[in-house]
């Protein structure tokens, strides 16, 4: 279940990271001819593609089932991402990045709820982060993949990024096959009136358990009536938003957009950082992002489980106040021109390995802190308002780039590491401490008497 889930920020990782890689490629492509700015407006449309589809199929997720739109969002995914390769200009370009990004945006919603739904509370926050954090692999595997592909002396650098759009189309035709063995989420089942196939889903788990030798103690007793519905309006979703839990809504905003403007401004632009400044040949930049995404995958996976044990709010002030900082004396040191190519990368990976563990907090936050009649909704809600916030950062630092000026960057960076900053003091005052408690505690389902 965690690597069919989780193999989806494998995927965004690889289109994302494909996306940097190939920027000199595509500037330097005598079909496409873009410039900065171009690659930076269709970065932006795979954004706002993202934004686009986590509002549309989190809407449908809560009414079809998660198990449902596992498959309907990987076949938009699978079908843009290989017309990607057969683009020819950039409103064709940027229109296949658009509906590869609604494929993908769909899939955090519906995976992000899922995962929420099936681990245990007292490893959710490990797991959540974990899994988020499985995104590097999938730039660590795109960064190797343009070793080649855009190395002259493999290959024609116009046929390999071409070669490596279509590749994502094969690893998610891998994905559809493994999602067939998902279950549907037995949350899900029972408040639309399934608790049947809800109590199939968990005996199967149990017996499965029991088959191994190990033991299940019996839960604490409690009991609850909930009248099951289709559908949630969405005037009941706006009011539970905004009424119901305000503060909630406006901490989650805060961490999502922060995390998104951070990211999205650093991640699509790297390519173009090391080539225009450090002169990084456009075939090397894979070798600049593999410390990177080693960075970004560590801090996850070391930092997580003491968001189950120390905390979510103490936690998510850490590594966004640390990432914060970490990234304004970034900026200042390359703007003192004290860096180089090796050393910014050094840099860039200290930076997002506290990074990498508050942007998948911000996720985990999302999906944790409301009812389970609206989480894919929800998550989809947040995803689309903090990516549309961050769809501009790759086309301003574009141009912040493409100005060649070291001081109009270092402002771009200050805006960033100030975001951080700022959702990090949000936290004190509205995080919450959800660590260890079920989701009905959490948040109490909208069905529930």
């Amino acid at each position: 279940m965690v690597v069919a889930l989780g193999i989806t920020w494998i995927l965004d990782g690889l289109e994302v990271t494909i996306a940097g890689s190939v920027a000199g490629a595509l500037r330097e492509s005598p079909v496409l001819q873009f410039s900065a700015s171009d690659v930076g407006l269709a970065n932006s449309a795979y954004l706002l593609g993202a934004v686009s589809g986590a509002l549309f199929f989190g809407w449908l997720t809560d009414r079809w089932g998660r198990k449902k739109l596992f498959s309907i969002t990987l076949g938009v995914y699978l079908v843009a991402t290989a017309a990607t390769a057969f683009t020819w200009d950039l409103p064709s370009f940027a229109l296949m990045r658009f509906l590869t990004g609604a494929g993908i945006g769909g899939e955090y919603s519906a995976i992000n709820s899922a995962i929420q739904e099936l681990i245990p509370a007292r490893r959710r926050g490990w797991t959540d982060l974990v899994i988020n954090g499985s995104f590097w692999v999938g730039a660590a595997l795109a960064s190797g993949a343009s070793l080649v592909l855009l190395d002259p002396a493999f290959i024609d650098p116009e046929l390999g990024w071409r070669i490596a759009f279509f590749g994502g189309a094969g690893i998610g035709l891998v994905i559809l096959y493994l999602r067939r063995f998902l279950p549907e989420s037995p949350r899900w089942l029972v408040t639309h009136g399934q608790p049947e196939e809800a109590e199939r889903i968990i005996s199967g788990i149990e017996r499965r358990i029991a088959a191994e030798g190990l033991h299940l103690p019996d839960p604490a007793p409690e009991r609850n009536t909930l009248r099951p519905r289709r559908a949630t309006p969405l005037s009941e979703v706006v009011r539970t938003l905004f009424r119901t839990y305000p503060q909630r809504t406006f901490y989650c905003v805060t961490l999502m957009a922060a995390q998104a403007f951070f990211y999205n401004a650093i991640f699509f632009t790297y390519a173009m950082m090391l080539t225009d400044f450090y002169g990084v040949p456009t075939a090397q930049v894979g070798y600049y992002i593999l410390p990177f995404a080693a960075g970004n995958v560590l801090g996850p996976l070391l930092l997580g489980r003491l968001f189950d044990s120390w905390g979510r709010r103490p936690m998510i002030m850490l590594t966004y106040g640390a990432s914060g900082l970490l990234l304004a004396a970034t900026g200042f040191a390359f703007q003192a021109e004290l860096l180089t190519a090796a050393t910014q990368t050094l840099c860039w990976s200290v930076t997002f390995f506290f990074a990498s563990a508050a942007a998948s907090a911000a996720y985990l936050t999302a999906a944790e802190s409301f009812p389970l009649e609206m989480r894919a909704l929800a998550i989809a809600v947040f995803y689309a308002l903090g990516t549309l916030f961050g769809a501009a950062a790759p086309f301003v630092f574009g141009l912040l780039i493409e100005s060649g000026s070291r001081d109009q960057v270092l402002l771009g960076y200050l805006l960033g590491a100030a975001l951080m900053l700022l959702a990090a003091v949000v936290t004190k005052f509205f995080g919450v401490a959800a660590e260890r408690k079920p989701l009905e505690h959490v948040a109490r389902p909208l069905s529930w008497d």
